[in-house]
């Protein structure tokens, strides 16, 4: 049962100028899948996880309401090992481990999974069964974070599987998202995207932060041809999302965007561009500096004339400036909603969904509330890490057919 109740609490707690933006998101994203166009979410990791958003988002590709995804690493990471997990924080003094190695607090962590998880685990990787039997009387607590990071032997587990999935990916000439989401579990946006053919894309500058699964992204395909399947991606779209996310020159700043990018010089060098004029540019964020450097922009054009005189931003608006900020403001198609996006995206969704006559199958709550927490509990029972033997099975069928 959604509880719309509390989804309206949400939206009446939103400023009034947010209030107003999201009703125009809405507006537009209905707009365009009633007249067959496409929708775009650029997301971050963070409290995009935590909140359930990359989760709804999954939903909601499977609706066809959104079309393709741009995300981090740390993403396609946390979505290989389930999304969310259950861990035992323990001081790693009482392992004897070697503290200038341990993370900041000199903390060791244990996924929590039964002996029979274990046993099949133990079917792909050699696990230390001594060791692991120490978690069951070791002092510690237990936390809900996102999963397959640190803990073991899930976080290990994914960084070894990483490295297996790159060897495929040479072979097929396919991007590591794309292989791994054939054997993901479908709730996530990677298996979501492999299930319905719909791009779910790392971006460049959100490589770092996925350990080895960062490094195996990279690799997998050049740059240049990463940097064109997000061009050809975002291309195709009449509505971009951004959800919580940092540095996404790929859309502001990209090498074959041309309205507020550097496409001039694939354009000049003959190179198919994209264009982001006339989009709708949607961002769902808590930084209030966004929506203060869109005013300074529509009030006195003071962003633009800035780059007109070669001045730098950050000193003529007096705020501080992330690197994206400036295409934003400047975009006449851009909607900033300020607010937390635990409460941002329920609001969202439904209300998309009831206009589109869609039932949705889950939705996300702001994981304060006691909705977000059963939610959160949800995620971690149900949603299943990677599944090497069917990812294998959709690889070998892939080269069978190409």
């Amino acid at each position: 049962m959604i509880n719309r109740e509390l989804i309206t609490q949400f939206y009446n707690d939103l400023d009034s100028r947010s209030k107003e933006t999201l009703d125009k998101s809405i507006e537009q994203v209905v707009k365009a899948k009633k007249s067959g166009k496409k929708v775009a979410v650029v997301t971050g990791s963070g409290p995009n996880l935590h909140e359930g958003v990359t989760t709804l988002i999954a939903e909601l590709m499977k609706h066809d309401v959104i079309d393709a995804v741009t995300t981090s690493s740390a993403v396609i990471n946390h979505e290989m090992g389930g999304v969310l997990d259950r861990v035992k924080m323990c001081p790693a003094d009482q392992f004897g481990l070697d503290k200038n190695v341990m993370p900041r607090g000199n903390v060791f962590e244990f996924t929590d999974m039964t002996d029979e998880e274990l046993d099949e685990l133990e079917k792909e990787i050699i696990l230390d069964r001594p060791f692991l039997e120490k978690r069951k009387t070791c002092n510690g607590h237990f936390v809900l974070k996102a999963a397959a990071n640190m803990a073991y032997p899930m976080g290990y587990r994914t960084e070894r599987l990483a490295e297996e999935i790159l060897s495929l990916c040479r072979q097929a000439r396919l991007p590591f998202e794309r292989v791994a989401g054939w054997g993901a579990d479908p709730r996530t946006m990677l298996g979501q995207g492999a299930l319905k053919n719909k791009p779910v894309l790392v971006t460049i500058p959100q490589m770092v932060g996925g350990g080895h699964v960062g490094l195996c992204v990279g690799d997998s395909i050049p740059i240049a041809s990463r940097s064109r399947a997000i061009a050809n991606a975002l291309a195709s779209c009449d509505v971009i999302i951004e959800s919580a996310v940092a540095l996404t020159q790929e859309i502001h700043d990209g090498p074959f965007e041309t309205y507020t990018g550097h496409g001039i010089w694939s354009y000049w060098h003959g190179e198919p561009t994209y264009s982001l004029e006339g989009k709708s540019l949607i961002r769902f964020d808590l930084d209030e500096h966004l929506r203060t450097c869109q005013d300074l922009q529509k009030n006195s054009a003071m962003i633009q004339e800035a780059i007109a005189k070669g001045l730098p931003k950050t000193k003529i608006s007096k705020i501080p400036f992330r690197m994206e900020m400036s295409a934003f403001a400047r975009h006449e198609g851009s909607l900033p909603v300020i607010g937390d996006i635990g409460m941002i995206w329920p609001v969202f969704a439904l209300r998309i969904a009831d206009e589109l006559g869609i039932k949705l199958d889950f939705m996300s709550y702001k994981q304060e509330t006691q909705d977000g927490k059963d939610m959160r509990e949800w995620i971690v029972k149900n949603i299943k890490p990677l599944n090497k033997t069917l990812m294998l099975e959709k690889f070998a069928e892939y080269m069978r057919t190409h």
